[in-house]
């Protein structure tokens, strides 16, 4: 069905469910991806000198898409707040310690640093950007990249 425009917001009204699904599914890519590096964070090292509690490897959130400024906003994100379980350390502190290679504030051979390689693996290496075209292309959307 053809859809006639006349102004940007006639445009910004037809985009919109467009948007709101393609951000949709990129934030889908960038939560497995943050849940594939919290697992291999999990299952590369086995502490001897601490019980874990496992509350970072489930500290992973997606909020879905919604519209936004014409746009389409959505959010993935470590709850750190949610990690409450730790001796002498805040969720926050775990999470860093996580991103710079560090088990339970202890220097290991297993080092994954779990927000930065899924920044890396997502963003950095253009996956996102090409999901985004394939997206908009099977919409129906011309698209040079």
């Amino acid at each position: 069905m053809a859809v006639y425009i006349n102004n940007m917001s006639q445009l910004e009204k037809a985009l919109q469910p467009v948007l709101v699904k393609m951000v949709d599914q990129l934030a889908e890519r960038v939560y497995e991806t943050l849940n594939y590096f919290l697992n291999d964070y999990y299952t590369g090292w086995t502490p001897e000198s601490y019980q874990r509690t496992r509350d970072f490897l489930y500290s992973a959130v997606k909020v879905d898409a919604k519209p936004c400024k014409g746009g389409a906003k959505a959010s993935v994100y470590i709850d750190y707040e949610s990690m409450n379980h730790y001796e002498n350390a805040t969720g926050f502190q775990v999470a860093t310690w996580a991103n710079t290679g560090l088990h339970g504030g202890l220097s290991v051979n297993h080092k994954p640093h779990v927000w930065e390689d899924t920044l890396e693996n997502t963003i950095d290496n253009g996956s996102l950007l090409q999901l985004a075209i394939q997206y908009l292309r099977s919409q129906g959307l011309s698209v040079r990249a």
